[in-house]
C-alpha cells in the first residue's frame, strides 16, 4: 500500500487496467467515480485525464486522512483498477539562505513587488558565469570578495580617476565625491562618495549562505569590477572601451581580458536624444561576442528615449518598480523600456529601498557596510543577475534569447505604470523554468521543445507563452507538431494561434459559442516549412468572453 504523505491530500490518481472501459473513456471513468462516491459517501468527482492515462479524482473539500484511505481502498477493491495513489505535492528544494540580512531583501522574495528569485535557486545560482559591473569600481567587501575576479580601471584622465594615473589594472573605487556645488558643471551639487558599483555588485553576486549580510540574485556568479565612473562621472569613450574589453574584445593599449563576461551591467546614463555611435558600436560588438548587455532606464521620470545608453539597440533596458509593484516615481518609462525590476522607493521608508553591499566612507574607503538605495541603477542589477542565472542554466542561450525569455515570462505590474514599463516585472523562477524546460526529448520522435510554465488566461485579453528554439538547421517541417495543454472551464471561448519567429500568425483553433467542454488538450499539425526553425515561437491565446477561468498548463513544438 502506498503510504499517505503528511501533507493534506485532496485528489487521487486512478489507473485502470488496459482493457477496462474506464481506461479510455472519460464517460466511463466519470460513472465509476460516481459509483465510488455513492459507496464511500464522499463527494468525489472526475477532474481530468492525465497524459499518462490515469484519471485524476477530486475528493472535495475537507477530506480527512481516513476519508482518503477509504476512497483508495474502494478503488483498489475494483478488479478494473491497476493502481491508485495520492496526488501528493512537491516543493522547491532551495531553502532560504542563512544570510543575516536576507529578510530585508523584499526585492527577491515578496509576492507583490519582488522578483520571485528563491524558487529558481534549486535549478541555477549563476555558477560559471562572469558579470561585468561597469561602474565606479570596487570597494572591498567581505560579502563579495570570494566572487570578485580581476577587472580594470578605464578612467583615462588622472584627475577624474583620483589614483594618480590613467588606465590601469586596479579597479579600486577611489570615491566619486564632489567637494563643492558647481564642481561638475552648472547645477551640480556637493556630495559624498556613492560606492555605487559595489552596491550594484552586491545585488548581482553577494555571497549566499555565509551567515552574514545579503544574498545576490546569482550568488555563485563571478563579479568583474570595471571602473569608468570617478570624479564628475565618466566619458562615453572610456565606457565604450570598457564594454568592448569586458566582453572579450580588443582595446588598444589594454591587456586582453582573461575572464570575459557573458553579462554586462550598466547602471549609468546620460542625456542624449539618440544612442551615440560609440556606444552602439561597442554594444553591438559585445552582443556579437555573446554578451548580454543590461542598462538602467534612468531616474528622471521621463521617457527613456532621451537617456543613453538606455535608448541604444541590443540592450535590455530596465525600469524600476516599488515594493508595492508600481513604477517608482523617479523611473524613466516608455517604449525603450524592455522590462521592469525592483528599484525601490526610500523616501520616508528606507526599508523599501534595495538593500546591498556598500562602504561607510564619505570620500575615500572606510569600513564595509550595507545600505538601502533606490534607482533604476538598483533595478538593472536584478536583471543582470537573472541573465546570469539563465546563462548558467543553459549555456547555449544567445543574448537575444535571454532578452526574449526575460520579457516573455514577466508578470504584469500589480500596481500602476504611467508611460510604459516594458512587459512587466521580471519573474525569475518562471523565466528559469521556461528556459530549462525548452530541452529536446525523445529524439526518435523528432526534436521536441517544451514550455511548462503556467500562463494565466484572462477574460477578453490576449496572453502568450514562448518557446525559444535553438540548435536546429534549416526551416521548420511541413508537419510541425504543436502540442497544447490548456486548462479552461469553457474552451469555446478560446482563440488559439501559433506565432512564428518572424511574427507570422497561424490560427490553430477558432472560438465557438457552442463548445462548452473543458480544456484544450490536443496536438495540431502546422505546415511551417517556410519558416526558419530557430527563434522564439509563441502560443497566443485570446479569451473572447467573460466569466470563465483557465491557464496555459504547457505546450510543445516537435520538429
Amino acid at each position: 500500500m502506498t503510504a499517505l504523505p503528511s501533507a493534506p491530500v485532496d485528489k487521487v490518481i486512478v489507473t485502470y487496467k488496459t482493457k477496462a472501459a474506464e481506461a479510455g473513456s472519460n464517460t466511463a471513468a466519470k460513472s465509476d467515480t460516481a459509483e465510488k462516491a455513492a459507496k464511500t459517501g464522499e463527494q468525489l468527482s472526475f477532474e481530468r485525464r492525465l497524459a499518462g492515462g490515469g484519471a485524476l479524482v477530486d475528493l472535495g473539500d475537507g477530506a480527512t486522512k481516513q476519508d482518503v484511505t477509504e476512497v483508495m481502498d474502494a478503488f483498489r477493491a475494483d478488479p478494473s483498477v491497476a493502481s491508485v495513489e495520492p496526488d501528493i505535492r512537491a516543493y522547491a528544494m532551495a531553502a532560504a539562505p542563512n544570510d543575516t540580512d536576507y529578510a530585508k531583501q523584499w526585492d527577491l522574495f515578496e509576492a507583490t513587488g519582488g522578483m520571485n528569485v528563491p524558487s529558481a535557486w534549486d535549478k541555477t545560482t549563476g555558477s560559471g558565469v562572469t558579470v561585468a559591473v561597469i561602474d565606479t569600481g570596487y570597494a572591498a567587501h567581505s560579502d563579495l570578495a570570494t566572487n570578485v575576479v580581476a577587472g580594470y580601471d578605464f578612467i583615462s584622465t588622472s584627475a577624474d580617476a583620483r589614483d594618480g594615473n590613467g588606465r590601469d589594472a586596479d579597479p579600486k573605487d577611489e570615491g566619486d565625491w564632489n567637494a563643492t556645488d558647481g564642481e561638475c558643471g552648472t547645477g551640480s551639487r556637493a556630495s559624498n562618495s556613492s560606492w555605487h558599483g559595489t552596491h550594484a555588485a552586491g545585488t548581482i553576486g553577494a555571497v549566499a549562505n555565509n551567515a552574514k549580510g545579503i544574498a545576490g540574485v546569482a550568488y555563485n556568479a563571478k563579479i568583474q569590477p570595471v571602473r569608468v565612473l570617478g570624479k564628475c562621472g565618466g566619458s562615453s569613450s572610456d565606457i565604450a572601451d570598457a564594454i568592448t574589453w569586458a566582453s572579450g574584445g580588443s582595446v588598444p593599449g589594454v591587456p586582453a581580458n582573461a575572464n570575459p563576461a557573458k553579462v554586462i551591467n550598466l547602471s549609468l546614463g546620460g542625456a542624449s536624444a539618440t544612442c551615440p555611435s560609440v556606444y552602439q558600436t561597442a554594444i553591438n560588438g559585445a552582443v556579437n561576442r555573446g554578451t548580454t548587455v543590461v542598462v538602467a532606464a534612468g531616474n528622471s521620470n521621463a521617457d527613456a528615449s532621451g537617456s543613453t545608453p538606455a535608448n541604444c539597440a541590443n540592450v535590455i533596458t530596465v525600469a524600476a518598480t516599488s515594493r508595492e509593484g508600481n513604477r517608482s516615481y523617479y523611473s524613466n518609462y516608455g517604449t525603450a523600456v524592455d522590462v521592469s525590476a525592483p528599484g525601490g522607493e526610500t523616501r520616508g521608508t528606507a526599508e523599501n529601498g534595495i538593500y546591498s553591499t556598500l562602504n561607510s566612507g564619505t570620500t575615500t574607503q572606510s569600513a564595509e557596510n550595507y545600505k538601502p538605495y533606490q534607482g533604476t541603477s538598483m533595478a538593472a542589477p536584478h536583471i543582470a543577475g537573472l541573465a546570469a542565472l539563465l546563462k548558467s542554466a543553459k549555456s547555449t542561450l544567445t543574448p537575444a534569447q535571454i532578452e526574449s525569455a526575460i520579457k516573455n515570462n514577466a508578470r504584469p505590474l500589480p500596481g500602476t505604470c504611467t508611460g510604459g514599463c516594458g512587459t512587466g516585472i521580471a519573474d525569475t523562477a518562471r523565466t528559469v523554468k521556461a528556459v530549462t524546460a525548452d530541452t529536446p526529448t525523445d529524439p526518435a520522435a523528432g526534436t521536441t521543445f517544451r514550455n511548462t510554465a503556467d500562463t494565466t488566461i484572462k477574460d477578453k485579453q490576449v496572453v502568450s507563452s514562448a518557446i525559444t528554439v535553438t540548435g536546429l538547421t534549416g526551416n521548420a517541417p511541413a508537419a510541425l507538431k504543436v502540442g497544447v495543454d490548456i486548462k479552461h472551464t469553457w474552451r469555446g471561448d478560446l482563440a488559439i494561434d501559433l506565432v512564428a519567429p518572424d511574427g507570422t500568425v497561424r490560427r490553430l483553433k477558432a472560438p465557438s459559442s457552442s463548445d462548452g467542454a473543458d480544456n484544450v488538450i490536443t496536438t495540431y499539425t502546422v505546415d511551417a516549412s517556410a519558416k526558419p526553425a530557430n527563434g522564439t515561437w509563441k502560443l497566443q491565446v485570446r479569451d473572447v468572453a467573460s466569466g470563465e477561468t483557465g491557464y496555459i498548463d504547457s505546450w510543445s513544438l516537435t520538429f
